[in-house]
């Protein structure tokens, strides 16, 4: 028996073309529908194509009950024959992930339409493998900031009408202003549109709801960049001083080795710089920042979304004692604060960290520095000296300064067989 056999749901693209752009095997699907669910655009398609069984012989559902109280009726529903419409490809941004992941694959037949992504690409003549994808549907603007950098191509799904005006005024706010930006409107459909722009010159405040927009990324002059490598200036975040410093920032993050998908918790965090640079390593990775200063819990929330990780989860209170309502082990965790104030942290953080994950640890203290020389003696972890010396006016001449020196410990935790 295929997979196909074995599903009662099947999900379907489809674009602005309506039922005119569906295959008759799709169109089929949904003829025999006991249950069709669907926005509202998609129900009025429907409707006007003349082809579906009567009202009376099918039930047809919105998403007006909110995306979870509906597919708890799905759920409900187990066993008849429901398909669920989609925009374009339900697997890009779309439906067809959450219900994967909700119902388990082999529930579903899914039949991709065409996306706007592709739409988009094939409008202004780009190669998709040389393209970022976002989206700002239902999520923050903020997520553009991820991408920007000098030439690149960005394809970002709108949320609204009003889009394209906060994406340019994102892209004027970090010295993007010179970038080009087309917005599509209703691709695919009969009422399909094209307005091309700069960010620094738009000024049109309401696009149609349904738009994709293009941007060709220019920077402007004297504006620095922002890496994705650890490192950013110590001034591209907010801070009250308590920062760690960009060289030692970097080593730190090549200590803790960020892989696709891994979880980091940073512990301690003071302006979550090490967490949000985690994240800017790779679009799947994921952290956790722990601060008990209010304050500076909203400053991490501030460069988070300034640097364009706004999926980072900041957790106020005092560790050890926040740890213990958080799911899931971290694949990595950083400790950059409070160690001579409570010398449980460390116990507690390594009994969180899975098996076969990382710690890396960071004392400038006499107190805590002796806490990681005693830790790294009961596991077997590695201790460094980082000195770092910047340059600095001395009178009419140029010296060397020392910054604080800073004792890092890094542990393995073993696996299975104790194996790392």
């Amino acid at each position: 028996m295929s997979v196909i056999d074995k599903s009662w749901i099947t999900v379907i693209g489809i674009g602005e073309d309506g039922l005119g752009g569906l295959s008759g095997a799709a169109l089929k699907l949904i003829e025999g529908a006991e249950i069709i669910v669907g926005g509202e655009r998609h129900l009025l398609m429907l409707r006007a194509g003349g082809q579906m069984l009567a009202p009376s012989q099918q039930t047809r559902m919105d998403w007006s009950a909110g995306f979870g109280k509906t597919l708890d009726i799905i759920e409900q529903k187990r066993g008849k024959q429901i398909v669920v419409l989609a925009s374009g490809d339900p697997m890009h941004y779309g439906v067809g992930a959450t219900m994967a992941r909700r119902f388990g694959a082999t529930a579903l037949n899914i039949i991709p339409g065409v996306g706007a992504v592709s739409l988009t690409a094939a409008a202004m003549g780009w190669s998709l493998p040389d393209v970022f994808v976002t989206t700002i549907h239902g999520r923050p603007v903020q997520n553009i900031i991820y991408y920007l950098a000098p030439g690149a191509k960005i394809i970002a799904l709108s949320n609204d009408g009003a889009s394209p005006l906060e994406v340019a005024n994102i892209l004027r706010e970090h010295g993007f202003g010179p970038s080009k930006m087309t917005v599509l409107e209703n691709l695919g459909g009969e009422n399909e549109n094209r307005i091309d722009g700069t960010a620094e010159n738009w000024n049109i405040n309401n696009c149609a709801a349904l738009n994709t927009i293009a941007i060709e990324c220019t920077r402007a002059p004297g504006v620095p960049g922002l890496s994705h490598l650890a490192g950013l200036a110590d001034d591209a975040y907010e801070h009250d001083g308590q920062i760690t410093k960009r060289e030692v920032r970097a080593i730190t993050l090549a200590k803790l080795a960020p892989t696709a998908g891994e979880m980091l918790w940073d512990i301690g965090s003071g302006s979550g710089s090490i967490a949000i640079e985690w994240m800017r390593a790779g679009q799947n990775l994921r952290a956790i920042a722990f601060e008990k200063d209010g304050t500076r819990v909203k400053t991490i929330n501030t460069n988070a979304f300034n640097l364009g990780v706004t999926r980072l989860k900041v957790v106020e209170g005092s560790v050890p004692d926040v740890l213990t309502g958080i799911d899931g082990e971290p694949d990595a965790i950083f400790i950059g604060g409070g160690l001579s104030k409570n010398g449980n942290i460390i116990n507690a953080a390594w009994d969180a960290l899975k098996p076969g994950g990382r710690l890396v640890a960071n004392a400038v203290t006499i107190k805590s520095e002796a806490i990681l020389v005693n830790f790294a003696t009961e596991i077997s972890g590695e201790l460094s000296r980082i000195n770092i010396e910047r340059q600095e006016k001395l009178g009419g001449q140029v010296s060397f300064r020392p910054l604080k020196a800073v004792t890092q410990l890094v542990a393995y935790k073993p696996g299975k067989n104790n194996e790392y």
